[in-house]
């Protein structure tokens, strides 16, 4: 059958953790802790990688890097790495739990593309200890995927490599990238998707990559709503995406979109 046959989806900011905040807090803390400020937007950039890589991430970025030079009068290195994740790691897990509520549409979405005989899968940035904490609690709420799978699983080698999306293809038995929609809320998860030559989709409202909480999205007028919707549209296509769908409930909709782009011979990145 030329059509979609699964969908993976990221965790925090796609399907739980309306805005993904249960990271970002932590970041801006361990930084501020080792002497260098960092903004909200810097702590964001890198999200959906693996989390010690997004602290390296953070760490290369021009101004971060330079500051820590003021400071330490070095640049930073690997040890400097793995201090700042061994002070993260605890932190976020402490309070991983009050982050695993599903996303508005999510639980009914993936009850919907279950009934059209789709598989679920997912790829994260969290790693296995994390995704224990994660796995139980959204399931509790209503939230559970087919199958995950973290970078402890590809040798921790997370987005925006494609491996994770190979081994939920493995695992569900998917035929091919060309009938796999992967959905996140980050241009890492966009990346990933285009490294694995699956349908690339981003996921606007609740998203790390807008980056405001559900209250303070719905504290926006309309046409603040609609323009930080148009921005962070317009991020996720310049980084690759296919498509974008502004919350969950449109993803049944595209998916049909998508199996009549299959069928008229199309393919993903198609650009």
């Amino acid at each position: 059958m030329n059509r979609v046959e699964g969908v993976i989806f990221d965790w925090a900011g796609t399907t739980v953790d309306f805005g993904c905040f249960a990271p970002v807090k932590v970041f801006i803390d361990i930084f501020k802790q080792a002497g260098i400020g960092v903004s909200m937007k810097e702590a964001r950039e890198p999200m959906g990688m693996l989390k010690i890589d997004h602290i390296r991430a953070m760490l290369s970025m021009p101004r971060i890097s330079t500051k820590w030079e003021e400071v330490y009068k070095r640049p930073f290195n690997e040890q400097d790495v793995k201090k700042l994740y061994a002070e993260f790691e605890p932190v976020l897990m402490s309070s991983l739990i009050e982050y695993t509520d599903p996303i508005p549409e999510v639980v009914e979405t993936v009850q919907a593309l279950r009934s059209q005989g789709l598989k679920i899968g997912s790829t994260t940035g969290y790693t296995q200890t994390m995704m224990d904490v994660v796995i139980p609690n959204a399931l509790k709420k209503g939230y559970g995927p087919d199958f995950y799978m973290t970078p402890d699983g590809t040798d921790s080698f997370g987005r925006p490599y494609p491996y994770m999306i190979y081994r939920n293809m493995e695992a569900l038995q998917l035929s091919a990238s060309w009938k796999v929609v992967k959905v996140g809320d980050t241009t890492s998860d966009i990346k990933e998707a285009v490294n694995a030559g699956v349908w690339a989709v981003g996921v606007v409202i609740g998203s790390s990559e807008m980056g405001l909480s559900f209250d303070e999205f719905h504290a926006l007028s309309k046409e603040d709503q609609e323009k930080v919707i148009s921005q962070t549209e317009e991020s996720f296509l310049q980084n690759g995406a296919d498509f974008t769908i502004k919350s969950m409930s449109e993803l049944p909709q595209l998916i049909e979109r998508i199996n009549h782009l299959i069928s008229e011979g199309k393919r993903p990145n198609a650009k």
